[in-house]
């Protein structure tokens, strides 16, 4: 029989919170690997944070199908290729848009140009770490789960270039 005392709501509100920063935690140690899996699928730098970023945005929105004790990489894996597999039914629907500048892309020409060891010295410096303890403090300023800030920014740079391709496509016209 389940409890019905006034204690019992906020008992459970904070055990779920508990669950979900945990699962949080346990996903976000991952994000190496599913980064690693992600550049693999995909062509660019762009395209794999992008995937990765939809993973986990996904992920913790759905936080709770996830079945504690099993194989949390392999259900990240799964996302991320489902993910993948859609984005390529959406990219053989929608016609091959180029970038309007190619300053756009500076340093990873440049990169491209120097050769892998220094674009590894460039993923030293920007570790996939430093991202997900600076997504971690605007959560937690913002007081709200690393799932929802990194869910914004992702809808934010959707929208971003969607506005700057139209203007973009409307000036040259």
């Amino acid at each position: 029989m389940s409890e019905t005392t006034p204690e019992a709501e906020p008992r459970k509100l904070a055990e779920e919170a508990r669950d979900r920063v945990r699962f949080e935690e346990e996903a976000l140690e991952l994000a190496d690997q599913v980064y690693r899996v992600a550049r693999r699928l995909v062509s660019t730098r762009e395209e794999a944070e992008d995937l990765m970023q939809e993973t986990y945005a996904r992920a913790f929105r759905a936080w709770r199908s996830y079945t504690p004790g099993t194989n949390l990489r392999a259900w990240l894996l799964r996302i991320l290729t489902n993910l993948n597999i859609d984005r390529g039914r959406r990219q053989q629907r929608t016609p091959d848009l180029r970038p309007m500048e190619e300053g756009d892309y500076f340093l990873y020409n440049r990169l491209e140009e120097v050769g892998d060891s220094a674009e590894e010295r460039v993923d030293d410096r920007l570790s996939q770490d430093d991202a997900v303890g600076a997504l971690s403090a605007v959560a937690q300023i913002l007081d709200i789960p690393i799932g929802t800030v990194m869910s914004r920014l992702h809808r934010g740079r959707r929208i971003l270039k969607r506005e700057l391709a139209e203007r973009a496509v409307g000036n040259s016209a």
